[in-house]
């Protein structure tokens, strides 16, 4: 049986659909900025169209992303994790959003809730270990919750703490926070948690590592990532 594309009811091309959703989601630019953009490049579309796109398509590029690494992933052995917790506010109210970190520093997974103690904790991991299996060694800060359900899911021996330990989930946080500054935070606890996964793995997807690299096999790199994302979703 064909598969029917995503696109199929869109007069606009699969390209500038591709386009303006990777200009929102991987820069920290606001809606009416891509609009800007894509009408410098002869594109004439409303900042409420590409609002469309994206929570349309963002969900569809980030699930097929994902897919993607989880297979591939399951090819070598989970070794280490960092598991940390930021605090976003939603119409003046406190939330946190937890985060799972590989080694390499690519996010694994993100979720969102309205409090840190143990039960969330638990949610957390659960959710996690399910898609990825199970870690050899988790690294986190000091926060009691982690070690309540660490204890519960019988995972207390693999449990690392320490100063500076956890730098690499630190580090993961610093481009959702200037996301954040551009969107002018988040109003819905649903949108937070939406776009938090789908930035998460587009980031993973363009995410090169340029201080490991030569400048040619960057270029190889950015280039075979770029093809790769002008290929979502094609029927």
């Amino acid at each position: 049986m064909t598969k029917r594309s995503a696109f199929r009811y869109f007069k606009t091309s699969p390209e500038i659909i591709r386009l303006a959703v990777m200009l929102y989601v991987r820069f920290p630019l606001s809606l009416r900025n891509v609009d800007d953009l894509l009408h410098e490049r002869g594109i004439d579309v409303s900042h409420e169209t590409i609002r469309f796109w994206w929570n349309k398509f963002g969900p569809m590029f980030a699930a097929e992303i994902r897919r993607k690494r989880v297979q591939k992933m399951r090819c070598y052995s989970n070794w280490r994790w960092h598991l940390d917790e930021v605090f976003v506010r939603i119409n003046g109210q406190t939330h946190y959003l937890w985060r799972a970190v590989d080694h390499e520093g690519e996010v694994l997974e993100s979720y969102v809730t309205k409090r840190r103690d143990r039960k969330a904790a638990l949610k957390f991991l659960r959710k996690s270990m399910k898609r990825y299996g199970n870690p050899e060694v988790i690294v986190t800060d000091k926060l009691r919750s982690y070690g309540a359900a660490m204890k519960v899911i019988g995972n207390s021996s693999r449990q690392e703490t320490g100063r500076w330990q956890n730098n690499r989930a630190e580090n993961s946080h610093l481009p959702f926070r200037r996301r954040e500054r551009a969107m002018l935070r988040f109003r819905q606890m649903r949108c937070l948690q939406k776009f938090a996964a789908v930035h998460a793995f587009v980031c993973n997807h363009f995410n090169q590592e340029r201080h490991l690299y030569t400048r040619d096999d960057f270029k190889l790199n950015r280039a075979a990532a770029l093809a790769e994302w002008r290929q979502l979703c094609s029927a």
